[in-house]
């Protein structure tokens, strides 16, 4: 599967150069690139660091575009489409253990645990019960993405088994739900508590509570970008990580009225729920270099799913000194 999912991103990366380099995009010195997995709440200091001035006060701008998963946000980096790939870190190990020239480094940790939502079709009756997912159908994500490899740990401790559904696009899984499609669906924020706002589905648990810290979502970017912008990359975890602080430090009410605009779709109370449910489960990391145990915790999982046939050294893909520095800065 592993193999797989290479040729897919290579292969996404050959192909992601056309359609990108057609559409003329140029960018100056002060732009950074970013390719996200998905768009989130549960990634909100991305946003309010550019909502706050933080990036303008680091003097960089931020470039947004949306992967619609972790295959194609590497394959964008790997095409030089990105400066930074932000998304699960285990697309990094997948890449160097595919041989790749100059494969990019994880220099930042945003999220520590799962950020999606376990969404079923009729409200439980009482506290919900995991032992009630036996033998249900259920839309989990992608094979070798960390969101299913997650979801099958937390059912793997749990001695549950379910029929996994794993032949959905990432970005269509809730389209797939809506439809008829299984007995319940992992979702992310603002999606899950629209969905349920809109009478479609109902929340039932939090994946990322089950399943306890694990290291989730990551900006990354090629050695020699970060050799080559080292000053812009530690400009931009300063700006984030002082957004972390500011969302710690703030009512959630105040963030969803910030977040508004990255989220034109969403009413600002879904937009409060989401931020209040990720503040619930302590989504968010304080310091974003990535922590070595976290690192060999998120292998165990990868090769539960059996995705990992060989281990990856943390030294090799991930470098904290500029998170660490920037950490030590904002907290001293």
């Amino acid at each position: 599967m592993r193999k797989r999912l290479l040729t897919v991103i290579f292969a996404a990366a050959f192909a992601l150069v056309i359609p990108f380099a057609a559409a003329g995009c140029k960018k100056d010195d002060k732009t950074i690139r970013i390719n996200e997995v998905t768009h989130s709440v549960f990634y909100a200091p991305l946003y309010l660091a550019d909502a706050l001035g933080y990036f303008g006060e680091e003097d960089i701008k931020i470039e947004l575009t949306n992967g619609g998963g972790a295959d194609k946000t590497m394959a964008a980096v790997l095409a030089n489409e990105a400066d930074v790939g932000f998304c699960g870190p285990e697309s990094v190990i997948y890449t160097y253990l595919g041989g790749s020239n100059n494969c990019p480094k994880v220099f930042g940790q945003l999220t520590k645990r799962d950020g999606s939502f376990l969404v079923g079709r009729t409200k439980p009756e009482g506290e919900f019960d995991w032992a009630s997912l036996q033998g249900k159908n259920i839309i989990a994500g992608r094979p070798g993405g960390v969101p299913l490899m997650t979801f099958s740990y937390v059912l793997n401790s749990l001695h549950v088994s379910a029929n996994l559904v794993t032949n959905i696009d990432f970005n269509l899984m809730t389209a797939a739900f809506k439809g008829g499609t299984g007995d319940y669906c992992t979702m992310f924020e603002p999606v899950a508590s629209d969905f349920q706002a809109a009478g479609d589905g109902y929340i039932v648990a939090s994946v990322g509570q089950q399943s306890g810290e694990i290291p989730y979502t990551c900006f990354m970017a090629k050695q020699s970008y970060i050799d080559k912008h080292g000053d812009k990359i530690e400009g931009m975890l300063r700006a984030i990580t002082k957004a972390i602080k500011y969302l710690n430090e703030t009512d959630s009410a105040t963030v969803a009225q910030m977040l508004k605009k990255y989220f034109d779709a969403t009413s600002v109370e879904s937009l409060k729920t989401s931020v209040e449910s990720y503040k619930s489960i302590d989504a968010w990391v304080t310091n974003m270099a990535m922590e070595e145990s976290a690192f060999t915790k998120l292998q165990d999982v990868i090769e539960l799913a059996g995705q990992l046939k060989k281990r990856v050294d943390f030294k090799d893909i991930v470098t904290t000194e500029a998170a660490q520095k920037v950490y030590s800065q904002i907290y001293a």
